[in-house]
């Protein structure tokens, strides 16, 4: 009996596992339009009423569907702390959080956008790209400690040239790391920019290292998935 329930929840050889997927793919559609719709301001109280209805339906199912997948789990603590089940588990937990009345828990409902993750269980496409991430997981981190360190290196070197040009825009290290990170990931967002001419000469050094910060990892990744789509 277990078996069997664990082939329709886990797999989609069956036609009972194939409408089993897709009919938790439309619930989760279905709740990613309520959430959007529950954003407009200019709702009636009905209807905001009726999408609460629905969207304690629709949480109540994805209860229905963790458990289940918790009870046909072979490893269930594997299951629990894996990635899918941390995703499961945060699409449903803030729902029930909500019912303490403090605004800070309040915040907690921007947790139920990995409602949307979920999507990515079901995808190939997701699989793909996780597979590369493995393959990738060295050259991503060693690319990324390079990146902080050229994040710093940036930081304290405008701090040097603009500090005393600019000292309400470059008072510190710290102040000097939201221009370092808009520079360096090319973004550029121009409210906090070099006047002096060392600043500008070493912000175009910045400019050009960036290029090769942002290319790096995207080299990286494409790289990896292709190597897991020729196998």
């Amino acid at each position: 009996m277990i078996q069997k329930i664990r082939n329709i929840v886990e797999t989609t050889d069956s036609r009972a596992g194939v409408v089993f997927d897709l009919l938790v793919q439309l619930f989760i559609v279905i709740s990613i339009i309520v959430f959007s719709l529950e954003t407009i301001p200019t709702l009636s109280k009905e209807f905001i009423e009726v999408l609460l209805k629905l969207e304690v339906f629709i949480v109540s199912l994805f209860c229905c569907e963790y458990v289940l997948r918790f009870f046909v789990a072979k490893r269930k603590t594997k299951f629990v702390f894996s990635f899918w089940g941390m995703v499961d588990l945060l699409a449903i937990l803030p729902f029930f959080l909500l019912s303490f009345d403090l605004i800070m828990i309040r915040a907690l409902r921007l947790l139920r956008l990995f409602r949307i993750l979920k999507l990515g269980r079901y995808s190939s496409s997701m699989s793909r790209i996780m597979s590369a991430l493995k393959i990738a997981k060295e050259d991503l981190v060693l690319s990324l400690m390079a990146a902080l360190i050229m994040l710093l290196v940036a930081s304290f070197g405008i701090y040097q040239f603009e500090n005393t040009a600019q000292p309400d825009k470059f008072s510190s290290v710290f102040d000097s790391l939201w221009w370092a990170l808009a520079t360096l990931t090319t973004v550029g967002y121009g409210d906090v920019y070099p006047i002096t001419a060392g600043g500008k000469i070493f912000t175009g050094f910045i400019l050009v290292i960036g290029l090769g910060v942002v290319a790096v990892p995207a080299g990286i990744i494409a790289s990896a998935l292709t190597e897991v789509r020729q196998k």
